[in-house]
């Protein structure tokens, strides 16, 4: 009986150890089979992810997909200018990278493989970009915005023939791509160095980054300039030579304009240069002239009595004063002396008496058309009783008059009807007790220097000449 107890025993744990090694044998098979099937196990989570029997590679696809889907706008006033994915703006997962992390858990799992079993594992982990900066650059760009880019303007100052204003600056939505570069890839480092994916973000262009006019309409400098302006622009002043003009307006005033502490101030200098060299282009007295007689000859003076001259320091005062009242102004210069009539450099315009000492002959002109002509005795040429030649002005004209000169018993007072005196006592006047005119009878009964007329003619003259009319003497 013993024996046969004993061998039972035997068996028994025989059987024992045979079922326990069949039990561990499948505890290490499956150990085996969970450690080699490269899959995570029950309870697995990766960033908050249940990865529960999912590959490292199914893994990776399902982190790529989420971490790479977010998106950023950019709107501008409000507006959407520019939707761009992580990609567009050169931000892609480095693939290889996330596997190594994700095969780094994987090992993990299976090196705590029964913890890992009994209560499953939680790892973090970071999920890693690659940045191309061509590729952003490319896509951050103002020139990839809805909208088109319009420049800010300056505002102006502008002139409308009359006066000037100010055009108002404009403001526009350029601006500097590296400031919006530097914003975006602000945001999107954010976006890519979450440690859970982001959804759909936004941001706004702010103001600061729009490129400013450099000039506003409230530029003190620019409104003191057009104020300046405006206070002289509409000065127009035409200084009349006969039908010929000279005219002072803004385009010469503007340069002789210069602003000091906030006020014009126009160069007296440039004035009276201008005046001076207006002078110098139109004064004919005291200067050379030719003149053409009836008969077609050329007579040169080399000054002449008669004529215009400016007086330029009071036309440059006159002028002065005009521009400073700022408005249109016709008038003629001021003169110190003046002829009869001008166009331009014609100080005659056809008015004139022409006085032929060696044909003693006479031709008087008004406005171009012959009123008379008649032979003359003009001044004997002894005892200085010579008719002076040269070009002067009718001083006035008298009737009656008493002409008187000479001393002692050379003195003389002789009754005319019309006296028109033109040079130191020398004038036209009428000369009844002449016998006859022409000829040489100014050789023994000519004059103390006047030219006798004909009582007709010199009535014709007196009644048709006026002050100033040119007399003209030559031989």
């Amino acid at each position: 009986m013993k024996r046969k107890k004993k061998k039972g025993v035997k068996i028994a744990v025989t059987v024992l150890i045979i079922l326990v090694a069949v039990a561990l044998g499948s505890v290490a098979y499956y150990l085996y089979e969970k450690v080699n099937s490269g899959l995570f196990f029950e309870e697995t989570k990766i960033n908050d992810y249940d990865v529960s029997g999912m590959s490292c590679k199914e893994v990776l696809l399902l982190l790529k997909k989420d971490y790479s889907a977010p998106t950023l706008t950019i709107t501008e006033k409000g507006e959407t200018a520019q939707e761009l994915t992580l990609a567009q703006m050169g931000y892609t997962i480095d693939e290889m990278e996330l596997l190594s992390r994700l095969q780094e858990c994987m090992r993990d799992q299976n090196i705590s493989l029964i913890f890992s079993l009994m209560d499953g594992n939680t790892y973090e982990v970071e999920v890693p970009f690659v940045f191309d900066e061509d590729t952003f650059r490319s896509a951050v760009s103002a020139s990839k915005f809805a909208a088109a880019r319009v420049a800010s303007t300056d505002a102006v100052m502008e002139f409308n023939g009359t006066e000037y204003y100010i055009e108002p600056e404009t403001y526009g939505n350029e601006f500097d791509d590296a400031d919006l570069q530097v914003m975006v890839k602000d945001y999107a480092d954010q976006m890519v160095a979450s440690t859970r994916p982001r959804g759909a973000e936004t941001i706004e262009v702010p103001e600061s980054f729009y490129f400013l006019p450099a000039v506003t309409q409230d530029d003190d400098a620019m409104n003191t300039t057009m104020n300046v302006y405006n206070s002289f622009c509409k000065a127009n002043i035409s200084l009349l030579f006969g039908e010929q003009k000279e005219t002072v307006d803004w385009s010469t005033i503007q340069q002789w304009l210069s602003i000091e502490d906030g006020q014009g101030v126009i160069d007296e200098e440039a004035v009276y240069n201008y005046v001076y060299d207006l002078a110098a282009k139109y004064d004919t007295l005291y200067y050379q002239r030719d003149f053409t007689t009836t008969n077609g000859n050329t007579i040169h003076y080399d000054s002449s009595d008669y004529g215009y001259q400016m007086d330029k320091d009071g036309e440059a005062q006159q002028l002065l004063a005009d521009i400073q009242s700022n408005t249109t102004v016709e008038r003629e210069p001021v003169y110190a002396v003046r002829g009869y009539r001008r166009n331009g450099g014609d100080d005659l315009c056809g008015n004139y008496v022409e006085v032929d000492l060696g044909r003693q002959h006479l031709w008087f002109y008004m406005g171009g058309q012959l009123i008379i002509e008649s032979d003359i005795v003009s001044g004997m040429p002894k005892d200085n009783r010579e008719t002076a030649t040269g070009v002067f002005a009718l001083a006035y004209k008298e009737s009656p008059s008493v002409l008187k000169g000479g001393q002692g018993n050379g003195a003389y007072e002789t009754p005319v009807q019309y006296w028109m005196p033109f040079h130191d006592g020398q004038g036209l006047h009428d000369a009844n007790w002449q016998s006859s005119f022409g000829g040489d009878a100014y050789l023994t009964r000519g004059s103390h220097g006047c030219v006798n007329l004909p009582p007709s003619v010199a009535q014709v003259i007196y009644e048709n000449i006026e002050a100033g009319v040119a007399i003209i003497l030559y031989h």
